[in-house]
């Protein structure tokens, strides 16, 4: 007892003083160089983008200079007869960006929801490489795809359409459907549309809109996975209360992102359409021209005016395009900071 009662009473030991950390001047030069190469890299890429916009714009100054108003009200494109517009132009390049988001964003949701909540856990890091697979596939690849296989198919859906839904005007088609029993007649009329054209740029859609969409599912926060269960929830109830309203950003992101994509869309299209300059709201008849595909149909042989017409397009669709990608960005960085949880 009386060595314990010594022990008790002897002083603690002094403390030894705080000192500061020193860091590994190394590590700290190390930090340093990698934090400036890639502040470097950031302003080349900003720099780059900030040049091709500016170069567009300076080459379009004459075109706008000389048409005015009208270079985007005129429909006809004939250098020829220095008539020169985008009205058509622009009317399809909308239409079939429409078009593939229209058929892209439910098969993007549905496919980002089944990775992320009900595929099996050994089956999930496959069907992410194979989505990624998928959108790093180059667009000539589902060009030659929906020529030989999806446009064949693709007729007769357009014919079914036209047949029972011909009284709204977009799918309307003004020759007797009853009549094209024949493949040549049916492909003179709904082949090489801007339907077929979307169709083939929503499958170069879904892989990109899925992904974002899929990350940001992802990230749903799991407590609140868990609550939702703990309360008697199904996994639809988490899916709707937790998962798509915490994603709700990550979804409006990824189909702009989508859209982004397919304003630009330019070989895939190129192949299937056959170019018509007109400002028609019917989808399913053939014919129809976008940015993209007029750019690279007409470039090679543009001289003069009509040169700096085919950049003043360029420039337009350079504006949509940066637009569209930046306010996608602000979304899915909004969803991912966590501030689409305010359900």
């Amino acid at each position: 007892m009386a060595a314990s009662a010594d022990l008790l009473e002897k002083p603690d030991a002094p403390e030894e003083a705080d000192e500061p950390r020193t860091l590994d001047p190394g590590r700290a030069t190390a930090d340093r160089v990698f934090h400036h190469s890639a502040r470097a890299v950031a302003t080349v890429v900003l720099a780059l983008t900030a040049s091709i916009g500016l170069f567009l714009g300076y080459q379009a100054i004459p075109t706008l200079h000389h048409y005015g108003l009208k270079f985007f009200t005129e429909s006809q494109w004939q250098p020829h007869l220095n008539i020169l517009g985008l009205s058509a132009v622009l009317t399809g390049t909308v239409e079939v960006a429409l078009i593939a988001l229209v058929v892209g964003f439910p098969l993007a949701l549905l496919t980002a929801l089944y990775i992320s909540e009900y595929s099996p856990q050994r089956l999930r890091p496959t069907l992410v490489a194979l989505l990624d697979l998928m959108a790093g596939v180059p667009s000539i690849v589902f060009g030659l795809w929906a020529v030989f296989l999806l446009e064949p198919r693709a007729i007769y859906v357009a014919r079914w359409l036209s047949e029972y839904l011909g009284w709204i005007p977009i799918f309307r088609v003004d020759f007797d459907t009853k009549a094209a029993f024949l493949g040549s007649v049916l492909n003179s009329h709904y082949g090489a549309s801007a339907l077929i054209a979307g169709l083939a740029v929503a499958t170069m859609v879904i892989p990109l809109a899925c992904s974002v969409m899929r990350s940001v599912f992802s990230q749903a926060p799991l407590g609140e996975r868990e609550g939702a269960l703990a309360l008697g929830g199904s996994r639809w109830g988490v899916i709707r209360c937790v998962v798509l309203p915490f994603g709700r950003r990550g979804i409006i992101g990824g189909t702009m992102l989508g859209l982004g994509r397919a304003l630009g869309e330019t070989v895939a299209v190129l192949l299937i359409i056959s170019i018509a300059f007109d400002v028609k709201y019917k989808v399913l008849t053939t014919g129809a021209i976008t940015t993209s595909a007029l750019i690279a149909n007409s470039f090679g042989e543009a001289t003069g005016g009509q040169l700096s017409a085919l950049l003043a397009a360029g420039f337009v669709l350079f504006v949509m395009t940066l637009a569209i990608n930046t306010l996608a960005a602000v979304f899915v960085n909004r969803s991912r900071s966590g501030a689409g949880t305010d359900a």
